[in-house]
């Protein structure tokens, strides 16, 4: 069995669409594109389709991943393109990768993140990020299937700014400048994610949008801890697929 690793990009309404809606739409994708997706065995078999690291519903993002099974030998561009067509527009496959060895998942350490304020005070949320940044913990609460839970949402944070010309640059909302936040942050359990980072500079510093931000994942992957940026998870399959030929990635992550 070939195994094929999927990079797609969930945009525009599609980020309000939950992730069973959307392994259904891949599902039903993947049967109309013609791909001889592999089934499990057993009384009930499905196919051999799983996900890794999805965004929570009503995010948006630039880099969800998942890993399908086949029973014939298919080239990953042609995959892509079938794929892609036979998606929804705004479920969009960015790019496909023979997978190479180890897991997938196991490659997601960390994700990156942008957050739109539109309306909200750009001095206002540098004071907050500089608390939050400063706090040792924060502690945070969020609603879970088994009820409220408590946790630490500094921690896992790694970075956390208000880049520069944001309000010059951003996208006019209804009139009004559009604060941006950016933030990478590790991925632990229970998961941290933007708004539970929104809920700690509330908490820290009274900081609140006055609208709904929108959120935008922007990458995820593997985790350089010495300059804290992100690496593409797929460059291993690459460098495999290539005969183990390392290119300019691999040579970065060996010094």
């Amino acid at each position: 069995m070939q195994r094929l690793r999927v990079r797609y990009a969930k945009r525009g309404r599609l980020r309000f669409t939950s992730h069973r809606d959307i392994s259904r739409a891949v599902e039903r994708a993947v049967r109309r594109a013609g791909i001889p997706v592999a089934y499990s065995a057993g009384f009930s078999p499905h196919p051999k389709i799983s996900y890794a690291g999805a965004a929570p519903t009503g995010v948006a993002s630039e880099a969800e991943y998942l890993e399908i099974g086949v029973t014939e030998p298919c080239d990953p561009a042609r995959l892509r393109a079938d794929l892609d067509g036979s998606l929804p527009p705004g479920l969009d496959v960015v790019e496909v990768v023979e997978a190479g060895a180890g897991g997938l998942a196991d490659r997601l350490e960390a994700s990156a993140w942008e957050v739109r304020l539109p309306g909200a005070d750009r001095g206002a949320a540098e004071t907050a990020v500089g608390k939050f940044l400063a706090a040792g913990t924060v502690e945070v609460e969020r609603l879970t299937k088994k009820g409220p839970r408590r946790f630490d949402a500094r921690e896992a944070v790694l970075s956390l700014t208000v880049p520069e010309g944001t309000e010059r640059t951003a996208a006019q909302v209804q009139g009004q400048a559009c604060v941006i936040l950016r933030m990478v942050v590790r991925h632990v359990t229970p998961a941290v994610r933007p708004d539970d980072v929104l809920t700690g500079l509330r908490l820290v510093a009274d900081f609140a949008p006055p609208v709904p931000p929108e959120v935008t994942r922007l990458a995820q992957g593997p985790l350089d801890v010495r300059t804290g940026a992100l690496a593409d998870p797929f460059d291993l399959d690459r460098d495999t697929t290539r005969g183990g030929e390392a290119g300019p990635a691999g040579e970065h992550d060996a010094d």
